[in-house]
């Protein structure tokens, strides 16, 4: 019984297998913005510190984006992929039912 060939082993092959490739490239996940609305009750403290720690925004960018939810009535606090957005918009509203305030976030597509 002969023996099985092996590729490279002299059937003309040089031991090398090509294969067309097809590139497949994935797109980025869409984005969404999490809005935070002014209110009259909640304080530009506690916004700017909704900010620094469910966001991570420095305390200078902290400032500017409370100051934008104040003067503007809405700031962007950050713009993450769905399921991301909508988790840290409800962590910033969980923390100002905790504090008593009625901050609102809200998700929308960038």
């Amino acid at each position: 019984m002969p023996e099985p060939k092996q590729p490279g082993a002299g059937n003309g092959e040089g031991g090398v297998v090509t294969r067309t490739r097809t590139e497949k490239r994935l797109k980025p996940p869409p984005m969404y913005k999490v809005l935070l609305h002014n209110d009259d009750y909640t304080t530009m403290e506690f916004v700017v510190s909704v900010l620094e720690s469910v966001f991570g925004h420095p305390t200078p960018v902290a400032n500017r984006i409370m100051l934008s939810v104040h003067h503007r009535g809405v700031g962007v606090a950050g713009v993450y992929p769905h399921e991301i957005a909508e988790f840290k918009a409800q962590k910033a509203i969980s923390m100002a039912r905790s504090a008593d305030f009625p901050l609102l976030a809200t998700v929308e597509p960038e």
